[in-house]
């Protein structure tokens, strides 16, 4: 057993078999063969070995031809890894007298052999490594031929190791069958991250380098709670994690009668709760939790893993199912925040050194005006169906408003003269996510109707933390003294103007920090659907005038673990049991 430790993304527990997915995304199909298939697998692994091997004949032969053979006697090098008598053996041993499939004993025996190598002091055995993962793909590869499966088109549940997971390839994944995920490289504040929550799987990102620890179909437990992975756990260990998962389920069930009543404080102060979405089918998932609206709807899943850009009615639709499911109730659509670490694949940019301090978000819609205008026009046509408000992301300065704000008047003139019916009175909003934006904030109010401060954002430009480089990742954290001295400048300031304001980032969604938002003014929360229950029992059983105190205290500390302790220990005092359903 191995437990290895990252950074937590998503809550809760997951168990179940593992899929590896490296550079080739190969899903290790089965682990073990019934015993009178055993010959006939061995077979295969043979046949495999064979078809291995007059691949790499032939890729030294042309390699040969092109480089000479000092190149060509890289791929001798394989070719002697690959008839190796004692591997060959060894995944043979497995297949017969454990029942092990090929792809299984195959990955098992060479990924070993890869971890012996790298611990060799000696550089150039090391590098072997290299080229024994080499052999294992071609082998897995042989093997598997058409029952390759591809991470968009799994069939059981598993849960996905990788090195890294694109935004959008995150947003493909199935949580019918993708039961958590966790990656070498990446940040709490990350997009992936974003959708992990939005998915409701269990997610550790960070990790470092440990694929090579783990093969296609071991059991591994992903702890979304503490950020910890465990591979191939003991007994003990797995009982433990049994139990936790059956606790969590029990905690949901005790939970779920909090949906049809409000997040009223103990004092009687109504708070709302709204939820954060990604995709158009959450809309279900606050509903079903209760929620008072949907506080912020991102729509970068529309343009991520597409070659061509969306047009208006694709915009349309995607709006138009939420709006009419939501009703009555407000739902804030968030223009594209694209950039940085979410960019459409026609959009990439390989010359941009720091894109978080790039052409991003209203930046990036500014300059494509008229991608800007197709999503302006969506928005505004789906404002005639429900209770529609619009919000501009990455603000810094007052200009950029003003130059959204002309587009967006724009747009409306286009519509009127086309006799389109839409919102002329439709609220307009800005995310708070840039200190700029707080320092000015007295300046923005008379400009907006509303505005929301989005944490990920804020954390990262207040601390000058990437947050998704591994090596800062602990620097990077919602509780520092400086960020909450900026949310509470950007409440204060909203308390004068008798403008509404929302956090929404992820820190709205963790009850660590539900008394600290109360408590500096805050009377509406933006949270993902999961998260709504356990956040309003929090807030059911507070007082502001505890929020408040709680929150006087924090303002006073100099240090984010400090900060962090004063949370932890006050949300103990204040939470009950859970209620009985």
């Amino acid at each position: 057993m191995q437990k290895l430790q990252g950074i937590p993304v998503s809550p809760g527990v997951a168990i179940g078999e593992a899929l590896v997915m490296g550079s080739e995304g190969f899903r290790i199909p089965r682990r073990f063969v019934e015993r009178d298939a055993v010959e006939a697998e061995l077979e295969r692994f043979e046949k495999a070995v064979q078809a291995s091997k007059e691949e790499i004949l032939r890729n030294r032969e042309q390699v040969r031809e092109k480089l000479g053979d000092e190149y060509a006697a890289i791929f001798d090098a394989h070719l002697q890894m690959l008839l190796d008598r004692r591997l060959h053996d060894e995944v043979v041993e497995m297949i017969r007298d454990r029942h092990y499939s090929p792809e299984y004993a195959v990955s098992r025996v060479l990924r070993r052999y890869a971890k012996v190598f790298e611990s060799l002091e000696n550089s150039h055995l090391a590098e072997r490594a290299n080229d024994i993962v080499d052999i294992e793909r071609r082998l897995l590869r042989n093997l598997l031929g058409r029952r390759r499966e591809e991470i968009g088109q799994l069939t059981s549940p598993v849960l996905v190791l990788a090195h890294n997971l694109t935004p959008s390839e995150t947003a493909a994944l199935d949580p019918r069958f993708v039961r958590g995920f966790v990656t070498e490289v990446g940040g709490a504040g990350s997009h992936t991250a974003i959708v992990a929550g939005a998915l409701e799987i269990p997610a550790v990102v960070g990790m470092g380098p440990f694929l090579r620890e783990v093969s296609g179909g071991d059991l591994v437990i992903i702890d979304g709670d503490r950020g910890e992975v465990i591979l191939q756990p003991d007994e003990a260990t797995l009982e433990h994690y049994q139990r936790a998962v059956e606790a969590n389920r029990s905690l949901a069930e005790q939970l779920a009668h909090l949906r049809d009543v409000s997040a009223e404080t103990a004092d009687g102060v109504r708070i709302e709760l709204f939820g954060n979405i990604e995709f158009p089918h959450e809309v279900q998932h606050c509903l079903d939790r209760g929620a008072d609206g949907v506080g912020l709807y991102r729509t970068e899943f529309l343009y991520m893993g597409t070659e061509g850009e969306p047009d208006e009615q694709v915009h349309f639709e995607a709006y138009r199912r939420v709006v009419e499911a939501m009703g009555d109730r407000p739902v804030v659509i968030r223009t594209f925040d694209l950039g940085a670490d979410k960019v459409a694949t026609s959009w990439r940019r390989e010359d941009e050194r720091n894109p978080f301090l790039g052409l991003r978000s209203i930046r990036m819609a500014l300059r494509n005006l008229e991608l800007f205008r197709t999503q302006l026009r969506a928005i505004l046509r789906v404002s005639a169906l429900g209770n529609v408000r619009i919000m501009f992301p990455l603000i810094s300065t007052v200009i950029e408003l003003r130059q959204a704000k002309m587009v967006l008047a724009d747009v409306m003139e286009d519509l009127e003269e086309s006799h389109i019916d839409f919102d002329r009175q439709i609220p307009v909003g800005m995310m708070v996510e840039v200190p700029s934006a707080v320092m000015m904030i007295d300046h923005f109010m008379p400009e907006l109707d509303f505005v929301s401060v989005g944490t990920n954002d804020l954390v990262q430009y207040t601390l000058a933390v990437d947050r998704d480089n591994k090596e800062v990742a602990s620097l990077y954290n919602a509780a520092d003294p400086a960020v909450l001295k900026l949310i509470d400048m950007a409440v204060q300031s909203a308390r004068r103007f008798k403008k509404p304001i929302n956090v929404c980032g992820q820190m709205s969604s963790s009850t660590m920090f539900t008394m600290l938002l109360l408590g500096l003014g805050l009377r509406s929360l933006s949270v993902i659907p999961a998260a709504i229950p356990e956040i309003k029992r929090v807030c059911r059983s507070v007082s502001i005038p505890q929020c408040e105190e709680v929150a006087a205290r924090a303002l006073t500390l100099e240090n984010a673990r400090d900060v962090e302790t004063l949370l932890k220990e006050e949300l103990k005092k204040a939470l009950p049991e859970p209620e009985a359903a």
